[in-house]
């Protein structure tokens, strides 16, 4: 896989922390005629030194029959991104963006309704646990749930390779880089804020 000089983060516990913040994602396979795509929540796992993300997809749509064809996706955790001008640069150059994003490759297993049960369980009590009145797959009438699991397909996914890409203008000199974070911070795009933050 190619490699962005100067943007490939390298620090394992600052991608794992990004992914960890960035958990609804984008996730991608192929049905053998073309790509589709997909957003989940996905849970973040590691067992005997190895990365899984865990989530679920409807049954019977375009991104379950892309894995049942082909288990191999991408996977992409993606995180703010702004507009950078040219005219912040001390030299004259083409304007830019900044992002962070982190691209992730593996095999997906689809699991049994029992383990999906279990995913649908974690991700209720992830998401629920700071609501006022949290309501958990447990206080749900027990029909409801073994019928709406049939219509899902839990997935496990082995991550094989994780490229995070963390664009946050490293590559200009000091100056151009002050003034960078100078104007996101002016701007009235919360995702420029967040960036600048970031730098």
């Amino acid at each position: 896989m190619y490699k962005l000089p100067f943007f490939t983060e390298q620090d394992p516990d600052a991608v794992m922390a990004f992914m960890k913040s960035h958990e609804f994602v984008t996730l991608i396979g192929y049905d053998g005629q073309q790509s589709v795509a997909t957003q989940i929540p996905v849970l973040l796992l590691e067992r005997e030194g190895q990365l899984y993300l865990r989530g679920h997809v409807m049954r019977q749509t375009d991104h379950h029959k892309a894995i049942v064809h082909d288990p191999e996706v991408l996977v992409l955790f993606q995180g703010a991104h702004c507009y950078v001008s040219s005219s912040w640069h001390t030299e004259k150059q083409g304007a830019t963006w900044n992002y962070q994003t982190v691209h992730v490759r593996g095999t997906c297993n689809l699991l049994s309704e029992e383990e999906t049960m279990c995913i649908l369980t974690e991700l209720t009590k992830k998401y629920e646990t700071e609501q006022e009145r949290p309501l958990y797959t447990d206080q749900l009438p027990e029909n409801y749930m073994t019928t709406h699991v049939k219509a899902i397909a839990g997935i496990e996914l082995l991550v094989k390779d994780v490229y995070p890409i963390f664009k946050l203008s490293q590559n200009r000199d000091d100056e151009s880089y002050q003034n960078i974070v100078k104007h996101l911070l002016a701007s009235v795009d919360p995702d420029a804020h967040k960036v600048a933050r970031e730098m």
